[in-house]
């Protein structure tokens, strides 16, 4: 059995459509589409039914997806085992990053790779939910993550490491901000438009949250995956965004500017996860690596020189 064709059949399962695993998998959707067919007729029938936008599965790919996951986690393993009889001179890591906080990475990857060159590096792009679930059903080795002052990752079967500390603020059209530093109150926003991040980013629940107990429902004009976007959209005065400050200090100050954002106030730990109990020896080059350039909690948006990494 061709085990990339089994990888890009649970993909879509977990994805719930070709579309999002070919984003996902960073190939086409035709070459998945042709990967699962070619499952399918090797197992001798159908294993998925297309139902809209979505997919649902057949009895027999309850079966393969069941057994598919185990499988392809033995062979991640395998891998490991092997390439660590010779230290950790090859084989493979894979790491989610968020795309809002992937400059916190870079002087890692800088660092990993001068240190480890024979060592394939996967970085997947996604929302910090997302990552966060892929760490926990074993499809990615560690993720960028964020948890809030309620979380822990002990009661989730996560460990994490702790290297940055960022608040939110609100984003607006900057001739709607007079007072840089003058707060606003979640209630305060009851009337105003917003552009949210998708639904596999933290801060699209946190936002629909403290609206709620705000006592309205956001009036959401459009969600994208892309902070950049997001600026640009708020610069055209289309909504305003809650959002990291680090993100925010990034936009030109001319179209877009920000106030801080209170009862409550959003913090979040930006943090390293992974599996208890499951800890490759590269994973654990890669944690050395993150603890080596972020040694302890760094606040704000505080970043290392990278001419010392």
């Amino acid at each position: 059995m061709d085990l990339r064709a089994l990888r890009y059949f649970v993909e879509v399962v977990r994805q719930n459509g070709f579309t999002r695993a070919a984003e996902v998998l960073h190939v086409t959707q035709p070459t998945i589409s042709k990967m699962v067919r070619s499952l399918e007729d090797e197992l001798g029938g159908p294993l998925l039914l297309r139902e809209g936008r979505g997919v649902q599965l057949t009895d027999a790919g309850r079966v393969v997806f069941e057994r598919g996951v185990t499988l392809l986690e033995q062979a991640q393993l395998l891998r490991q085992e092997v390439a660590e009889v010779d230290g950790i001179a090859r084989g493979e890591l894979s790491v989610g990053i968020m795309p809002t906080a992937g400059h916190y990475m870079a002087p890692v990857i800088a660092l990993f790779q001068q240190r480890h060159p024979g060592v394939r590096l996967q970085v997947d792009e996604q929302g910090a939910r997302a990552q966060r679930q892929r760490v926990l059903d074993g499809s990615l080795d560690m993720a960028l993550g964020l948890l809030d002052a309620a979380e822990t990752g002990a009661d989730t079967g996560l460990q994490s490491y702790t290297f940055a500390r960022q608040k939110t603020r609100v984003a607006l059209a900057a001739h709607r901000v007079g007072n840089a530093e003058q707060p606003l109150r979640w209630q305060d926003l009851r009337e105003l438009p917003f552009v949210l991040y998708t639904s596999d980013f933290a801060l699209h629940n946190a936002v629909q949250q403290q609206c709620a107990a705000a006592g309205f429902e956001p009036r959401v004009q459009l969600q994208t995956r892309y902070w950049d976007f997001i600026g640009d959209l708020v610069a055209q005065d289309v909504g305003v965004a809650v959002m990291f400050e680090h993100v925010i200090a990034k936009f030109d100050p001319q179209r877009v500017a920000s106030r801080p954002l209170t009862e409550p106030e959003l913090a979040w730990d930006v943090v390293l996860l992974w599996r208890a109990g499951h800890m490759s020896r590269a994973a654990r080059a890669w944690l050395d690596c993150v603890r080596e350039i972020y040694p302890q909690p760094l606040q704000g948006a505080a970043l290392p020189d990278y001419q010392n990494t």
